[in-house]
């Protein structure tokens, strides 16, 4: 196996997830080709999408969730995620039935989640959902009417449950509000497939977007164990490649070869809340300090909005609006050169063609 430096291993995966050289025009191809994007950050979910296109605002990428393109749901993790449409029927079952099963116990302790609960919830529900589009508040406030209490987080895990069974998802915003739909309604119909042709197909999409990466990494991502999670590998090990970086062995499909990768260009990325360049690996180290790994990953596993430049964190940034546009923050990790401030500011201009409006780097 070749030994991959951490530069080496960066430069891949930034070309893979499509951020170094974006490759897409369309919403649903970048969410496809990634497999499954996180997504509880809506705006940052927006620009995770955008940044991966060759040309996109920001009414393009919520048009394709609008018009049912890309499906808001809770595949893997317990966690919002965006899947392209045609993806929906075969993952869901997939990753989410070992968060059903894991989540159980908890929901009924803490929230009185039982079978017969969740019965109750599901009939309410569908009744409510039966005509069209209901706003979140709106659905909450009839399971309240019908005593079924939603405060306390109660609403979100009878919501995030019902949408892992595939009885709900999420539908088109309605003014700055998310709304829930029935997924049998929004969701096209497809033909079935079999647990290990969809297991194949996950991992192919993994490692095809986010190699070189271990199993590990794959199981954590996708909340899969790691059993399957290698038995994923077996099953398209004709497809991909293997290094080794810091002695353990990494995955990549065949077709991303390092001596491809071309070095020039700006380095320098503006990288949203929950980014896939971030999340999808379990050990972070390359790209993320040890001694700045709770600044950029926080309580909770919240994922902070990063500055990458040559594939590392270097900086964090937060976004405030106002009517003359958007002011970006920078909180720096490290000093950053010249040539580098120099490609934030380039970030930041892709940033506000993608926003619309000006923005102002403070």
């Amino acid at each position: 196996m070749p030994e991959l430096s951490a530069a080496d291993l960066l430069r891949l995966r930034l070309d893979r997830h499509g951020i170094a050289a974006p490759r897409f025009d369309a919403a649903a191809e970048v969410v496809a080709w990634l497999g499954a994007m996180q997504a509880q950050d809506y705006y940052g979910s927006l620009w995770a999408v955008g940044l991966r296109m060759r040309s996109a605002v920001e009414a393009d990428v919520e048009r394709a969730i609008a018009d049912g393109r890309l499906v808001r749901t809770w595949p893997m993790r317990g966690t919002l995620h965006l899947i392209a449409s045609r993806d929906v029927r075969w993952m869901l079952p997939l990753t989410a039935a070992r968060s059903i099963a894991g989540n159980a116990a908890r929901l009924h302790r803490d929230y009185g989640l039982d079978e017969t609960e969740l019965r109750r919830c599901r009939k309410l529900v569908e009744k409510t959902l039966r005509d069209g589009a209901v706003l979140r508040g709106d659905l909450y406030a009839a399971l309240e009417r019908a005593g079924i209490a939603t405060s306390g987080q109660r609403g979100v895990n009878i919501t995030g449950r019902l949408a892992q069974e595939g009885l709900i998802c999420g539908g088109p915003r309605m003014g700055k509000q998310p709304s829930f739909v029935l997924f049998d309604a929004w969701v096209p119909a497809a033909p079935h497939i079999p647990r290990e042709e969809a297991l194949a197909e996950l991992a192919w999409r993994y490692f095809r977007a986010r190699g070189p990466a271990t199993a590990q990494d794959f199981a954590w991502w996708s909340g899969l164990t790691v059993k399957d999670a290698q038995a994923g590998v077996a099953m398209i090990a004709d497809r991909l490649a293997q290094d080794s970086y810091e002695g353990r062995p990494h995955w990549r499909a065949r077709e991303s070869e390092p001596a491809s990768l071309a070095k020039a260009g700006r380095r320098q990325f503006l990288l949203p809340p929950f980014d896939e360049y971030l999340v999808s690996y379990k050990d972070r180290s390359a790209a993320v300090d040890p001694a700045s790994n709770r600044l950029v990953i926080g309580i909770n596993g919240l994922v902070n909005a990063s500055v990458v430049a040559d594939g590392r964190v270097a900086a964090l940034w937060k976004r405030a609006l106002d009517r003359h546009g958007a002011t970006l923050t920078l909180q720096a990790l490290r000093a950053l050169r010249k040539t580098e401030l120099d490609g934030v500011r380039g970030a930041a201009r892709d940033y506000a063609r993608f926003l619309g409006m000006k923005v102002a780097l403070a």
